[in-house]
Order: structure tokens, then sequence, then C-alpha cells
């Protein structure tokens, strides 16, 4: 298969002939968003800092409404309509160079890629982005999982995860002897990751991500319903996008919340609702990771977190960052976000600490991480 021209002329200046060839494979989302952006940052990073040693071409089968406009690696712009034609995609971009590695997020789509590349010798990474527990939970999913373990493990090269506890709940699930990696996510920074505080005379609690049933909004609007008849100088901000919206705010409605609860949409930068905001709340029920509290810790906001798999529990590894609470929320989420409210001052004295202790996972500390399990996965 011939890339266009158009392709081709995104490239940055031609890397030397010896430099590793890694496809990555984004994910078919419409959102450019936390797996996405993961993405687009590392293979940014690696081709500005180690254009010698590597060749990176990102293949992207969907239109993400808000994704950058000019990317520094090189972009292979692909839209299949069915899996037919995704199984088709994959295999014609595989198969049209050398690829020393191809790097594909997550369980499912690592199996229909291998499964359209049989008969053809490539190494693939498996980048764990979630948790593998969660997503096997409908049908077409355990029959993927169940050729993962049985088939295409074996043909794994590598298996990068997000999170230690992760990759070794990985192992266990699969009874996986495929070497790992820890490759941490990247957390970017801001112009000014400073912040004002919210509304004069109140304190307010902010949480970003995704409106769905796994990032928990739904558990933080009835702890902060809570929270608020006990001390009614509380204010709370959603920030996100999705499907669960709409569900979002009727349980908002029927709490009676509209007046102290606000829904925010920032796609591509949380920086206005974060520097406006004094405690950050984490109610996922799972996660892989979580860029969302990382980069809270980077204006220097406390955390709550629900003490889900995986993530939380591998970020706030000090006191001072923040604390966990049960994963189901409940009692001590509520207990939790009250203390903070009343002791919002003296939290506030280890911003310094929380912002510079997130400076270990910057982009130009982590793409070096990668660089090095990238060579170890492609050989």
């Amino acid at each position: 298969m011939e890339l266009s021209a158009a392709e081709r002329g995104q490239r940055h200046p031609f890397p030397p002939r010896s430099a590793r060839k890694i496809l990555y494979i984004q994910p078919g989302t419409q959102s450019f968003a936390g797996i996405e952006r993961v993405v687009d940052t590392i293979c940014s990073s690696l081709t500005d800092r180690y254009h010698e040693d590597f060749d990176v071409d990102v293949l992207y089968t969907s239109e993400h409404h808000n994704r950058p406009s000019e990317r520094r690696y090189h972009t292979i712009d692909r839209r299949p309509h069915g899996r037919l034609q995704l199984m088709t995609t994959f295999r014609d971009v595989i198969k049209s160079k050398k690829y020393d590695l191809v790097v594909v997020p997550q369980i499912e789509p690592a199996v229909i890629a291998m499964v359209s590349c049989l008969g053809i010798r490539r190494n693939f990474a498996i980048h764990l982005h979630g948790n593998p527990k969660r997503e096997r939970s409908h049908l077409k999913a355990r029959i993927l999982f169940f050729l993962m373990k049985a088939f295409f493990l074996r043909r794994t090269a590598y298996v990068f995860g997000t999170s230690p506890r992760q990759l070794s709940s990985f192992r266990e699930m699969f009874d996986s002897k495929v070497p790992q990696c820890w490759v941490p996510n990247p957390v970017r920074k801001f112009d000014n990751a400073q912040t004002t505080g919210g509304e004069p005379g109140c304190v307010t609690f902010i949480n970003v991500g995704r409106f769905s049933h796994q990032k928990g909004q739904d558990i933080l609007v009835r702890a902060f319903a809570e929270v608020h008849k006990q001390r009614n100088n509380t204010r709370l901000k959603i920030v996100g996008h999705g499907s669960g919206e709409e569900d979002l705010r009727r349980e908002i409605a029927r709490l009676q919340l509209q007046d102290v609860v606000a829904i925010e949409h920032h796609p591509n930068d949380p920086q206005p609702a974060l520097s406006t905001s004094d405690i950050y709340v984490s109610t996922s029920r799972w996660e892989g990771w979580s860029l969302a509290i990382c980069e809270a810790l980077r204006f220097g906001l406390p955390v709550i977190a629900t003490d889900c798999e995986f993530g939380p529990s591998d970020i706030l590894v000090d006191p001072r960052l923040g604390r966990l609470v049960d994963p189901e929320g409940g009692a001590s989420l509520v207990t939790a976000m009250i203390d903070y409210c009343d002791h919002i001052v003296s939290a506030k004295r280890d911003s310094d600490f929380r912002q510079s202790f997130i400076d270990q996972y910057s982009e130009e500390k982590v793409v070096d991480v990668h660089a090095t399990a990238l060579r170890a996965a492609a050989g």
C-alpha cells in the first residue's frame, strides 16, 4: 500500500536508515482525550528528542473532533467502515513497512490487529490503559480476551502499562510470562499552573473526566449533596464531556443542586476550571492511571480519590498529596470532603510540594522511559 503524498509530506526530517521503525495505533474513538493525548505526546517527544533512534508513524482510523491539526510525527489517516474494513486497514498499513514494533492500546484492539496480520512477521506490544478485569464485561470482549490468552499473547513482544498494579493484575489474569514495563503517562505543563481559588467565601470542589459510569460522577454528586447540607459554603464543578451528561444533569436536579453544582466543558484545556478551584475529587470506579489527578496536582490542589483499581493509590503515595477513601465513596468520601473544607488553609500550604512531586511525570522525563521500553520491545 502506498502512502499518500499528504501523508508523506507530514514527516519530520527523514530519520537515518538505522532508526527503529515504530507504528502506534490510536483508538478508533471520536474524542481526542486520555489515551489519544498520551500517544500523541509520546510520539511527538520521540520524534523531537530521539529522531536518530526512532522513525515513528501513528495510524488514525477515526475522526477525532478535537484532534490537534499539526503533528510532528508522521500520521497515517484511514477511515474504515465496519470491522472487516478495519482489519484490512490494519493489515495494509502494518504490511506497508517493515516495522520493528507495532504498539496497540488495550487488549481488544491488539487482538484484532494481530488477527489481521496473520502471516506477517511483526513484533507487537500491548499498551494497557485501563483495567482488564472491568473491560471483559461483555461477550465480544470475553471472546477477544480468550483469544489473547490462548493464541496471541505468545506473539506479543512486550506489555506496557500505565500502573505497576495494573501490570501485576494483567500478569495474574493471563498467567503471562511476557516481559512487562511500566511506562508512566506524561503530565503536561500549563503556561500558568497557579490557582486563584473558587467563589469568594466558598470552597470549590472539582472533578474532571468523561461523563460515564466508570468515572463515577454520580457517586460524587450524591456525596456532595450530603456535604452541602453540612457546609453550605461549598460548590462543585464537574468538567468534561460524554454520553452520560443528561443522566448527570437529572441527578443534580433530583437532588436540587442546580445552584451549587456546575457542569462545564473544557475539551482541550482544564486550566480555566482547575485554576479556579480548591480541592480535586476523583470518584472513578476503575482507572488505569489518572491523568486528571496528576493535572490537579500540577495546579497544587489536594486530591481526594476513591481507592479503585488502579492508579490513584500509585499516585497518592504521600499524605501531603491527598487521601484515598472507600472505592464506593459513601461516608468516607463525605468525611474527607468536609475535613478538607474545614482545613483548606492548611491544605494549601502543601501546594508547592504537590507541584514539584508531579514533575517526575513530566513529558521530558517520561519520554526517556518510553524510549528505553521501545528499544527493549523492538529488539
